[in-house]
């Protein structure tokens, strides 16, 4: 609401009287006594516009360009709900709570090591581990191992032998490969151009790992594959030392 006064001139003894009204906000503008229309201001443009303008990009042609390229079949769209990382184990503790497990802190790309707790203990020394690449599940639920949260899982193949013995052995990426790369299934392809993996309640919630993990085993030559799919990193297949068509969980 805008207050307008307005001012005449008595037709007598020269007085001027004011009366004051109250009207809506109007839209024209005085200027010199007349009335114009007013200019409406236009809205700034964000610094997303404004950084595409300067690269000559559209905003249609930037989301194009942000939409993965590549054409996945369904059991890739399937797989690629996980969130399967190359890593490196930083350091190895003994869990003093349980004489089976393994506290790791493992370097997976990210700003801050992860805390996983692996089952490990009964079947490699920890001198064997430290320093080693490995290959996480990085977008499990976090768990509650006696006492200690565990962020992820280590993969590792496993096999029972002839004398009942089971032997276990971590996949390793192979050399060259980055911490942090997401593995793929099939050919390589960069992490930015794949589906986002599932979040951690939703892979709870739907059983994605449980529904998966049946079909993941190594190769005859020892490669991890899900079915017919090789587990690869930018370097090549992911693979164990010694066991082949084995279990990988």
């Amino acid at each position: 609401m805008m207050r307008l006064a307005t001012v005449r001139a008595g037709a007598s003894r020269g007085v001027r009287f004011v009366s004051a009204h109250v009207c809506r906000s109007s839209p024209y503008a005085s200027r010199g006594g007349k009335l114009f229309p007013k200019h409406k201001t236009a809205t700034p443009p964000s610094r997303d516009q404004l950084r595409l303008r300067c690269a000559g990009t559209t905003e249609a042609e930037a989301e194009a360009e942000a939409t993965p390229a590549v054409d996945l079949t369904e059991d890739q769209v399937e797989l690629y709900r996980v969130d399967i990382r190359a890593g490196k184990i930083l350091s190895v503790q003994e869990h003093e709570e349980a004489d089976s497990l393994y506290i790791e802190q493992i370097d997976v790309g990210e700003e801050e090591p992860r805390t996983i707790v692996s089952g490990l203990r009964p079947y490699m020394p920890a001198s064997s581990l430290e320093g080693k690449m490995c290959v996480v599940l990085a977008n499990l639920k976090p768990r509650n191992m006696r006492g200690v949260k565990s962020h992820g899982m280590l993969l590792c193949a496993s096999d029972k032998e002839t004398e009942g013995e089971e032997k276990v052995e971590l996949l390793v990426p192979k050399e060259g490969t980055q911490v942090g790369e997401r593995l793929c299934f099939g050919e390589f392809v960069s992490a930015e151009a794949l589906p986002a993996p599932d979040g951690p309640n939703k892979i709870q919630k739907k059983k994605v790992w449980e529904k998966l993990q049946p079909d993941l085993r190594t190769n005859e030559e020892g490669g991890a594959a899900w079915k017919d799919l090789p587990m690869v990193s930018s370097a090549g297949q992911v693979g164990c030392d010694t066991l082949k068509n084995s279990n990988i969980s």
